[in-house]
């Protein structure tokens, strides 16, 4: 067993790890764990960097006997594409200041990894955003090559579909439909609304001001599970639709997902089309109808793709990937791989 540190960094808060993981498959096993701040992202960009730093020392701090013993450090993280600086100068200081080798992907990365056991496949992501993501799986000496596909992942503005704040905003927006009386389907989401957060009129201020909107738009996907479970028809159509939208995000990266050959080194997508595909994340868990609606789209999109449940979680991701790139098993991508 190899002792490797994982780090789960999301849009409503982060955590580092200890964890136990072996070369023949089985789950990592989680030794102790911490929890670390939530991100926050303003005009200067994402403070994900700095909560990286802040979590690896505070393992460091935790835990100084066994941290001697970690080989690798794994790391998963929202907004790290598109938010942050050029995460290769970090993990360069990091791996200089503990002489351990770290590796950073995005979070869907390590999702991936936790969700299909280390195996090829697709999955959709349904946290605070939302993000899509394919591979083949390893080759035959275990390596993972550089055919990460992803779909989605924009951000709360341009995209996420499906996930938290982009379920909680179609909420909103419902409510406020029916606050100004040109929509009365969303009345038990008003409801629901200003008790949460207050008047209507309150909301942009609440909102519009934020750092961490998008985690705050997230909040209300709660209560927006809880209108469906007690039979609130608007409630239930924003849960299914959430799920169809994880369904197209999900086949849409799995098509593009390829193998490639390496004795001709060109793509051979029939042989890496992946057939296996999961729904993952907090938002995942919001109710049967989500998950109805990724059910039905699934198959009326692709009905040769084979829905299975995950295996595991991000956590469990981020220590296989700290143990592949120990291992050398890994290659860069831009914008979904450092190592």
């Amino acid at each position: 067993m190899t002792l490797v540190l994982g780090i789960d960094i999301g849009g409503t808060g982060s955590r580092a790890a200890l964890g136990e993981v072996d070369d023949a498959g089985s789950a990592p096993r989680i030794i102790d764990q911490l929890t670390g701040t939530r991100i926050e992202i303003g005009s200067s960009g994402s403070t994900v960097l700095d909560v990286v730093r802040e979590l690896v020392r505070s393992a460091a701090e935790t835990w100084p006997d066994r941290f001697s013993e970690v080989s690798g450090i794994g790391i998963g993280a929202t907004g790290i594409a598109s938010l942050a600086e050029d995460p290769s100068a970090v993990l360069a200081e990091i791996s200089a200041e503990h002489g351990v080798p770290a590796v950073v992907a995005i979070d869907a990365v390590t999702a991936h990894l936790g969700a299909l056991g280390g195996t090829g496949g697709a999955i959709t992501v349904l946290g605070t955003g939302a993000i899509a993501i394919a591979h083949p799986g390893p080759d035959e000496s275990g390596n993972w090559t550089s055919a990460w596909s992803r779909a989605d992942g924009w951000g709360h503005l341009f995209g996420d579909r499906g996930g938290g704040a982009w379920l909680g905003r179609q909420g909103l927006e419902l409510a406020l439909r029916t606050h100004d009386g040109t929509d009365e389907r969303g009345r038990a989401l008003l409801e629901a609304a200003s008790r949460r957060f207050g008047p209507p009129a309150s909301w942009p201020g609440q909102f519009y001001t934020r750092n961490d909107r998008a985690g705050l738009l997230a909040e209300f996907a709660v209560d927006i599970a809880g209108c469906a479970r007690i039979g609130d028809a608007a409630s239930a159509d924003l849960l299914r639709e959430a799920g169809q939208e994880a369904a197209r995000s999900a086949v849409a990266a799995a098509r593009r997902s390829s193998r490639e050959d390496p004795a001709t080194g060109r793509a051979d997508r029939t042989a890496g089309h992946p057939t296996r595909i999961a729904l993952t994340g907090g938002v995942a868990a919001a109710g049967d109808h989500l998950v109805e609606g990724f059910h039905t789209e699934t198959g009326h999109l692709d009905p040769n793709v084979t829905i299975v449940e995950p295996a595991g979680g991000p956590l469990a991701g981020a220590f296989t990937l700290g143990h592949l790139g120990a291992g050398g098993k890994l290659s860069a991508q831009d914008r979904i791989i450092w190592t």
